[in-house]
């Protein structure tokens, strides 16, 4: 594959990954579902290799509570797409954590997710 061909796979994957969060600030759920394989799995320090479904079930509710994520790093590379974000909930709490997002073809088959602190006001928030 020529570099410039590479170069635009990688840009294409990373807009899905705004377009996924774009998607949880506006609360619309149907920007996220073409983009999601039809064998997709989620895992977080709650969640182990949840299927599509369940993450929906589970996860998208939560699209209510976050006013806006801040988009800090959005690399990509090959296959996968790192990005570091700091998210700020409606109830003024703040966090930072890492997502790793695995593609097949131009759909994401795979988000792990990293946690990091919580803070309320400028003050950390213990687990």
């Amino acid at each position: 594959m020529k570099a410039a061909e590479e170069i635009k796979m990688t840009n294409e994957k990373e807009n899905a990954v705004r377009q996924l969060f774009e998607a949880y600030r506006v609360k619309d759920r149907a920007m996220i579902e073409p983009l999601l394989a039809d064998d997709f799995t989620f895992t977080s320090p709650y969640d182990d290799a949840i299927d599509k479904q369940t993450y929906f079930e589970r996860c998208w509710p939560n699209s209510e509570r976050i006013e806006q994520h801040f988009l800090e790093e959005v690399v990509g590379s090959g296959d996968r797409v790192f990005v570091l974000y700091l998210c700020r909930t409606r109830e003024g709490k703040e966090f930072c954590n890492v997502e790793t997002f695995d593609f097949e073809g131009s759909r994401i088959r795979a988000v792990n997710v990293y946690f990091g602190a919580a803070y309320a006001d400028g003050v950390f928030q213990p687990s």
